[in-house]
Formats: structure tokens, sequence, C-alpha cells
């Protein structure tokens, strides 16, 4: 895959990842996490690092921001490819009252992209 097919493979994952995030939908979220993923909360000075699984219950129990009318703001901040079967995304998202800025690593397995990891951060919206 060409570096310019890979990177619109990516953008699309990532538009996925920001509606399934957007409507708390994890099957949506499913389709773009491997199921080896790791989500890792680095806020505070405490660290919580929980499987897909793990991660899929957060979602699942929380109302959708879009069900709560909020404000959708998204935005691709970085991709670098990394080599033919690894990449690396930094993204910003802003809801439930906190912007986010997410490090995702991506991995070409299964003839697509997936995330492998998401590390992230978050600070409360002033």
């Amino acid at each position: 895959m060409d570096t310019d097919t890979a990177h619109r493979a990516i953008l699309g994952l990532l538009q996925t990842y920001f509606d399934g995030l957007y409507h708390a939908d994890t099957a949506r979220l499913g389709e773009i996490f491997h199921p080896d993923a790791r989500y890792v909360n680095t806020v505070d000075g405490h660290r919580t690092n929980l499987s897909v699984p793990e991660y899929f219950a957060l979602v699942d129990a929380r109302t959708p921001p879009s069900q709560e009318g909020q404000d959708r703001r998204d935005k691709v901040l970085a991709v670098e490819i990394g080599g033919p079967n690894m990449a690396f995304a930094r993204v910003e998202m802003a809801m439930m009252g906190r912007v986010y800025t997410d490090f995702l690593t991506l991995v070409f397995d299964q003839d697509r992209w997936w995330i492998l990891a998401k590390v992230f951060h978050f600070e409360l919206e002033t």
C-alpha cells in the first residue's frame, strides 16, 4: 500500500473513531479497535490500562454526547506513517466537558488498519 492510500485509509478510520465516540457506539468502535488493543488513561498521574472489552463497557455505560445535544468538535492533529504496517495519529476531541488528546498507535493487519493502542489525557473545558 502506498503512503497516500494508507493516509486516506487512516483518515477514514479516524472518522469512524470520532463517530463511535460521539455516539458511544461500541459496534462502530469494534470495527477499528484491534481485538488485542489497549486503552491507557494518563490523567492526574494515575494510569488506567484496559482491554478492549473493559474499555467498551465504559463506553456502553455512558450517555452518548450526541443524545445530549453536545456540540461535536474533533480534529486530526497529525498522522505519521512509520512503515507498511505501522502508523501513529494524534487527535483531539471535545466532549463531556473535557478536551481529549489521544495518541493512537495503528497497525496494518488482515488487510486493514486497526487501532492497537489508545493513550490519552484530558483537560476540563474552560
